[in-house]
Formats: structure tokens, sequence, C-alpha cells
């Protein structure tokens, strides 16, 4: 099954960051990955959601999948990006939030999909085949794919996708126990980091979670406020994190207000004060320092570049 083209017609960014990786000063090819400020894409397939599959989340709207204008709600507010896996590569994204789940009474017992309220068109293996296909042409350029949620799969599904991951990816992919510099990840070959939150302690190229912290508000000032708390309590020594800049509809009646807008309109008045918070941060090892920041509708406002941007400061003081 085909990957599907992007969703909307939002603005691309005009900065070459397909490449910035192997762009970056000597002096950053030598330090660990989590030091590294790298941007990521939250729910990253979520530009590719069918409306015609039923309701996986949130469990109190699954008996409504037969409704139409129900499924219509919730891809408002579950589309969380607009340009596709190929167009994010492109663009500079190098962190990616992959949600899988088995359809029920799905034919083919071994086919998977991505979900985020809805399933998408394109099944898992197709879409990481297209990042093995990208990432066969940017041997300097590191993804990290991080895989989670599972729903409906059994363990034998589980050992079916890890054959495959395997099989795929094959060297490229870096192991659990490496310490990886992007020098090292240069001349080993391995420049794929796949985060598999589920036990698979018999593949040592799977890693295990990736923690990622995020604000659960539709508030930017709040989401601020916890991703500061974050940092300066439970960032991981010597292990990558996320920051996620996305915003989070609340449960519950509280949600009513919001219904006559989407997730994309409420991201992009909230997104120029996150990005006002993310030029503030420094990558590095130091005390509360980012690492990858995560966001909806990526192509938007220069949040790659933004990003990016951040090693500058890195580069300053390892001089």
């Amino acid at each position: 099954m085909a990957e599907s083209g992007p969703l909307g017609s939002g603005p691309t960014e005009c900065n070459d960051d397909s490449d910035w990786m192997s762009r970056l000063p000597e002096r950053l090819q030598r330090i660990s990955l989590w030091t590294l400020a790298i941007p990521g894409s939250h729910d990253s397939m979520g530009y590719d959601l069918d409306m015609d599959s039923s309701i996986v989340e949130p469990d109190s709207l699954v008996h409504l999948s037969k409704l139409y204008c129900v499924r219509a709600l919730i891809r408002n507010w579950a589309t969380t990006q607009e340009v596709n896996i190929g167009q994010q590569l492109d663009a500079g994204v190098r962190f990616f939030d992959l949600r899988v789940a088995r359809k029920p009474n799905d034919p083919q017992p071994n086919r998977l999909y991505f979900y985020h309220g809805l399933y998408t068109h394109s099944d898992v293996e197709t879409v990481l085949s297209t990042f093995n296909d990208w990432a066969g042409g940017h041997p300097k350029e590191v993804l990290v794919l991080a895989l989670s949620h599972f729903k409906g799969m059994e363990d034998e599904v589980h050992q079916h996708l890890l054959h495959f991951i395997t099989k795929l990816f094959g060297a490229k992919l870096l192991h659990a126990t490496d310490h990886p510099t992007l020098q090292f990840c240069w001349t080993s070959g391995r420049h794929i980091i796949l985060s598999y939150d589920y036990p698979a302690t018999q593949y040592p190229q799977m890693w295990r979670k990736i923690p990622y912290f995020y604000g659960d508000s539709l508030v930017p000032s709040q989401v601020i406020a916890v991703l500061d708390d974050k940092l300066r309590t439970q960032s991981p020594p010597n292990y990558l994190f996320v920051c996620g800049l996305n915003l989070t509809l609340p449960e519950g009646i509280g949600a009513l207000k919001y219904l006559h807008k989407t997730l994309k309109s409420v991201t992009l008045e909230g997104l120029p004060t996150l990005l006002d918070w993310v030029k503030k941060q420094d990558p590095g090892p130091c005390n509360d320092h980012i690492n990858i920041i995560a966001s909806d509708f990526v192509n938007q406002l220069d949040f790659v570049s933004t990003v990016v941007k951040l090693n500058n400061k890195l580069c300053l003081s390892q001089r």
C-alpha cells in the first residue's frame, strides 16, 4: 500500500535542513547524540488518517465509529502533521513518534497500521521501508524511530514486526549498548535508532522507551511550565529524551468549548510562544539541557530550523 501524500496546503520551510547533521562542525561530531538539539515530529503519521476506518481512541467514542460526523471531529483533532514522512525527513526532522496498532479482524494477521484517533491509510511495513530508502541515500543523517502503544497486538505479531525491522534495516541499526556520536554512526554505518516500547530483550538492536515530556494542555504557558519542571527534575543522563511542544485537548466536558476549532488552528496560535521558549534553551551536557524537541505541524513557522540552530550555542561552548 503506497504511502499517502500530504494533507492540507500549509507552507513548508525554505531552509535547507535536509542534511543538517552532516554539516555540523567537527567538534559536534564527537559528542553524544543526547547532547545535540534534534527536531522531531509528534504523532508523525497524523497526516495520513483514514476517514473510513473505525475509531481507535478515545475509548468513549469507539462505539460511534459508524457516524461520519464523529470521525470527522476526531480527525480535526487527531491530524497532527500535514506533510508526509519523506517531506518531514527532507525538512530535517530526525525523531519520529510512531504509534502502532493492529485492526481487529484483519484477514492478514500480521498487517499493522499507525494510528491517532483513527487508523492510517498506510501500513507499517510500507512506511518503515520509506525510512530505510531515505536513510540509504543520507548515510550521515541519524534517524530516531520511536515505536510505541502497539494496540491490539499479541506476542507473535510483535515477533513478526521485530523480525521485519531487523531484516529491513539490517546493519543500519544502532545497538542499545552503543554510545553514539555522529562520527561513530558514520564510521560504523549504523545510523538508525529504533526505540521499541515493548520487551524485546532478544534483539540487541532495540532501544528502550525514550522519555517524552509534554504539558498535557492547550495553554502554551502551562506546557512551558511542565517542560521546565521536567528538564529540571527528570531529564535522563546519558540517554535520549524528548520535550514535546504539542498541545492536548482536555478530557471530558472541558473539551466542548474547543470543538469549533481544529488542532492546527490552536497549534498555530500557540506555536510562536512555544518557539520563543525553544530559542532560550541550551543543548549540551549541562543541567536543564534539551535534546529532542518534537512538535505538531513541523513544516510551520521554521520549527525545524529553530531547533537545529540551537546547536550553534553548543558549538560555541565546545571551543
